[in-house]
């Protein structure tokens, strides 16, 4: 790559996006060369401004095109979207810029659970432009997923994987919350969930994963969405409002359940903690007690990713020169 870093450019520009921002410009390996944000009040101005640190007078646009022919041979980080539907295009722009992309979309961990022409489409397109795409995070992206498929790497073949998150969401951000139905009534949960606007996006693409890399084939995925009321008033909740949700995904192989992964999302949960445990030869279980903070460690995970996918042409202009 160029002197002075690989050259990233970040797509979106809220909470998660800004943290990623900041730790692109601590890192001498990364040299950041745009942002863009169409969102009103974000746009056009000083990227400094929204970051509360200095960033090379970069300015947010609202389309990302210059950027990216700015980051051409580096890597788009994209941090707008849930959905692999709406995440496409803007995939698909850098991806034809000649930027490889990183993103904290949750359905891009195994978009192919429920997209898979698109996914087969964007797989032969990568290929076209020689760049990578990939997911990743925390959930999915690492504790439920990456973590067993590393684990497996000891065991025998596994049999079945089981995998379990806690997440005391008093020490959560807001936006976390309110993907959990907290202070709804238990009618209000049940009509949100039916509009798709409570519960956490990916743990379906999650268990699909963690099977695949295991070894296990998965032929359907079930997902339950459950909340969870609040015993007491606490936290700003009162008693029986929703004080968080208990969600649960089942990965089947020809009627068999090959992965199971639970999710608790609540304010005030006793022993947060990542769990997972793998049926195999020898059997393995491993906890993360506290579990791995969801927000710090995101940023970590995409920030490696953007060094991840690029070392490849590294290698090759190493070997060249």
């Amino acid at each position: 790559m160029a002197e002075g870093g690989i050259p990233v450019v970040i797509m979106g520009l809220g909470e998660v996006g800004r943290a990623v921002a900041r730790r692109v410009l601590a890192l001498p390996e990364l040299r950041l060369v745009g942002a863009a944000d169409p969102a009103k009040g974000i746009a056009g101005r000083k990227l400094e401004e929204l970051l509360g640190a200095p960033a090379g007078g970069l300015l947010v646009d609202a389309d990302p095109a210059a950027a990216l022919k700015a980051a051409r041979g580096g890597v788009a980080i994209l941090a707008t979207t849930s959905s692999f539907e709406r995440a496409l295009p803007q995939i698909e722009q850098a991806v034809r810029a000649g930027c490889s992309v990183v993103s904290t979309c949750e359905e891009l961990a195994w978009p192919w659970l429920h997209h898979e022409a698109a996914a087969e489409a964007l797989d032969a397109l990568c290929e076209k432009h020689d760049v990578a795409v990939v997911g990743t995070g925390v959930n999915p992206g690492f504790s439920l997923d990456r973590l067993p498929a590393f684990l497996a790497q000891v065991a025998g073949e596994v049999r079945h994987v089981r995998g379990l998150r806690v997440v005391d969401l008093a020490k959560r951000r807001d936006a976390l919350r309110r993907k959990a139905g907290v202070g709804m009534s238990e009618a209000a949960f049940e009509k949100a969930d039916e509009r798709g606007e409570v519960g956490h996006v990916g743990l379906a693409e999650s268990a699909a994963l963690a099977a695949a890399g295991c070894g296990l084939e998965v032929d359907e995925v079930e997902e339950e969405l459950v909340p969870l009321l609040a015993e007491e008033d606490a936290h700003g909740v009162k008693a029986g409002q929703v004080a968080g949700v208990q969600q649960v995904a089942r990965a089947f192989s020809e009627g068999r359940e090959v992965a199971r992964l639970e999710l608790i999302i609540a304010l005030g949960v006793d022993h947060p903690r990542d769990e997972v445990e793998i049926d195999a030869d020898p059997p393995l279980r491993a906890v993360v007690p506290g579990g791995i903070p969801g927000e710090a460690a995101t940023v970590n995970a995409v920030v490696h990713a953007a060094l991840a996918v690029t070392e490849r042409h590294r290698s090759e202009e190493r070997r060249v020169g």
